[in-house]
């Protein structure tokens, strides 16, 4: 006892001399190393599962929040418009895709200790570094136009006015990221994600054709008729929404700031393939809702969430589902502003070189925290624009996520490839193969989608 209190008191001293985000993220790391202690000396079950629970946070988080009210709309429209013989296996297909991806991203956070835009400024220059932020940036806002319309959409169902949702929103949004530290910030962040679980019982008490989705899973099966381009439009926006370049930025900087080291990988594998498997399970049960009930009402291909949601008060789940809808609906706005927020702020922070981390009060970092603020509340003002083309822009910006994905995905596998960086971290054959597979993807869905555009009659 006399060796642990004396141990205590020389890494309380030790953290005394520290910049104050540092120390935070060393007490925090004290308290995995004590964790670690105990589950050496008295291994057990429950102790391996605490030390495992205080590790997990970004990739869950990363993951569900990638399930957005962007995704959840576009999820719904997908349905909808073409049911669910092709995005059912497509998006289980989905699953390994997104964790390949941001695997990397806890890789790169846990050796350098570096986020990922301060490691793109540092070894590719000031041009290159300007080019993957500017991106970024306006990838965000864009997005977080799409999170207010869920915000919006989904508290209307309650009678509440847009200007009210919107406004809430960004005051929920502005005050868990100025006053909390990271490690709360992302319990209450966790515990907002929670609720985007919501749909898969929504989709259950659907009562679908459990056959038929089973058949769908090896079907594959294009509906008969549907226009390429429109077909292709779609399937770029399930792209979009299942990996952006925000959620790269986003993971690496909070592993950063959570602390994890090389010895903390394994863990934060994990994480990211739970939150994986959640973000699947997810995006599957809400194309199941739709595509069981309002895919071939007459005119769903054009429907928008309102309508979904109109379609769907006529199914089994009733207006009591309808209304749960809508609060998933909220809620997915909810954990994908505060995430993409943090994630702006992260990246201006490391391309500015400002003291940047959640564990700072705000008047210690303002600009750090307003960097992100300031695209927030841009999106919350343009979703109160009078007959602003919402449904259409909400699958504008995910395909647009899909169009900037390769850029951001070849910066991060070239960082992933270099030795000096990296290490014996280094991707291995199979984990470049895989992700080079994806950047294909991308490059070829997007180019027969630019073929559909300009040479309609071609395709």
């Amino acid at each position: 006892m006399a060796t642990m209190m004396k141990t205590d008191a020389s890494a309380a001293e030790v953290l005394a001399g520290l910049p104050e985000e540092e120390r935070q993220r060393a007490a925090d790391r004290w308290r995995v190393h004590r964790l670690r202690e105990e589950v050496a000396a008295r291994p057990s079950l429950w102790k391996r599962l605490g030390l495992l629970l205080t590790l997990v946070g970004p990739g869950i988080l990363v993951m569900v929040a990638d399930n957005d009210a962007g995704g959840v709309i576009t999820y719904a429209q997908t349905g909808a418009t073409y049911g669910i013989g092709f995005f059912i296996p497509f998006l289980l297909l989905m699953i390994p895709v997104a964790f390949v991806v941001q695997e990397m991203t806890v890789r790169l956070g846990a050796v350098t200790g570096r986020g990922h835009a301060e490691m793109i400024w540092g070894r590719y220059g000031a041009f290159w570094g300007a080019f993957s932020l500017f991106d970024l940036v306006v990838a965000n806002i864009l997005t977080l136009v799409t999170e207010f319309i869920g915000i919006t959409v989904g508290m209307k169902v309650f009678g509440v006015a847009p200007i009210w949702s919107a406004v809430g929103g960004f005051v929920l949004v502005a005050g868990v990221l100025l006053f909390l530290r990271y490690t709360t910030w992302e319990r209450v962040a966790l515990w907002i994600a929670a609720g985007n679980l919501v749909f898969v019982p929504l989709a259950i008490a659907a009562h679908p054709h459990w056959g038929q989705v089973a058949a769908a899973l090896g079907s594959w099966q294009i509906p008969a008729g549907v226009a390429v381009g429109g077909f292709l439009y779609v399937i770029l926006a399930n792209l979009g929404t299942t990996i952006a370049p925000w959620m790269l930025f986003f993971q690496q900087s909070s592993v950063v700031d959570k602390g994890l080291t090389v010895r903390d990988i394994r863990a934060g594998q994990i994480d990211t393939a739970l939150g994986a498997v959640m973000m699947g399970v997810v995006a599957i049960a809400l194309v199941v809702l739709t595509g069981t009930w309002v895919y071939g009402t007459p005119g769903a291909a054009d429907f928008g969430v309102h309508r979904i949601m109109a379609a769907l008060a006529q199914s089994p789940i009733g207006s009591v589902g309808t209304a749960l809808f809508a609060l998933g609906l909220v809620e997915a706005g909810l954990i994908a502003a505060i995430a993409i927020t943090a994630s702006t702020s992260w990246a201006v922070g490391e391309a500015l070189k400002l003291p940047r981390s959640i564990n700072l009060p705000p008047q210690r970092a303002l600009p750090f925290y307003l960097s992100g603020l300031m695209g927030t509340a841009l999106a919350a003002v343009v979703v109160l624009i009078p007959n602003a083309p919402l449904g259409f822009l909400n699958l504008t910006v995910q395909v647009v996520a899909s169009i900037f994905m390769p850029a951001a995905m070849l910066f991060l596998l070239m960082l992933l490839n270099d030795p000096e960086i990296m290490g014996a971290h280094v991707n291995r054959p199979w984990q470049n193969m895989a992700a080079f597979a994806i950047v294909a993807m991308l490059i070829v869905a997007n180019g027969f989608y630019g073929v559909s555009v300009v040479f309609p009659h071609l395709l």
